[in-house]
C-alpha cells in the first residue's frame, strides 16, 4: 500500500504560479507511474499529466489544457512527485489530486489508478 500526501496548494492571482508537491510513502513498482488529476465541483476528474519513471526510463504526459504551462518532474530520492503550474487562470481552481499505481503508461484516466492522496486546493482569483 502507498500513502500520498500532497502539498502546495493556495491561493493565486491570475498569471500567477505554484508548485504541488506530492510525497509518497515509499518507492516501489506501485509508484513507477504517478500522475495528477483536479476535480473541480461539479466535474469529473480530469487528468492534468502523469509519469511513468524506471530506472533511466521516463515518460510524461500532458492533457491538452495544460501543455506547455504545467510541468511534471520527479525527485526519486525524495520519491517525490512535482507539478509546476505557471501563467494560471480562473479556470484552473479545483482540488488537486495525486494518484499512484498506475500502469505502465502515464495514463490520463484516474480508474487506471489504485492510490490517491487527499488533494490540495488550488484557487486562482
Amino acid at each position: 500500500h502507498v500513502q500520498l500526501v500532497e502539498s502546495g496548494g493556495g491561493s493565486v492571482q491570475p498569471g500567477g504560479s505554484l508548485t504541488l508537491s506530492c510525497a509518497a510513502s515509499a518507492y516501489t513498482d506501485s509508484t513507477y507511474c504517478m500522475g495528477w488529476f483536479r476535480q473541480a465541483p461539479g466535474k469529473q476528474r480530469e487528468g492534468v499529466g502523469a509519469r511513468y519513471s524506471e530506472d533511466r526510463i521516463s515518460f510524461t504526459r500532458y492533457g491538452d489544457s495544460v501543455k506547455g504551462r504545467f510541468t511534471i518532474s520527479r525527485d526519486n530520492a525524495k520519491n517525490t512527485l512535482y507539478l509546476q503550474m505557471t501563467g494560471l487562470k480562473p479556470e484552473v481552481t479545483a482540488m488537486y489530486y495525486c494518484a499512484a499505481g498506475g500502469g505502465r503508461y502515464p495514463s490520463l484516466f484516474p480508474n487506471d489508478y489504485r492510490y490517491w492522496g487527499q488533494g490540495t486546493q488550488v484557487t486562482v482569483s
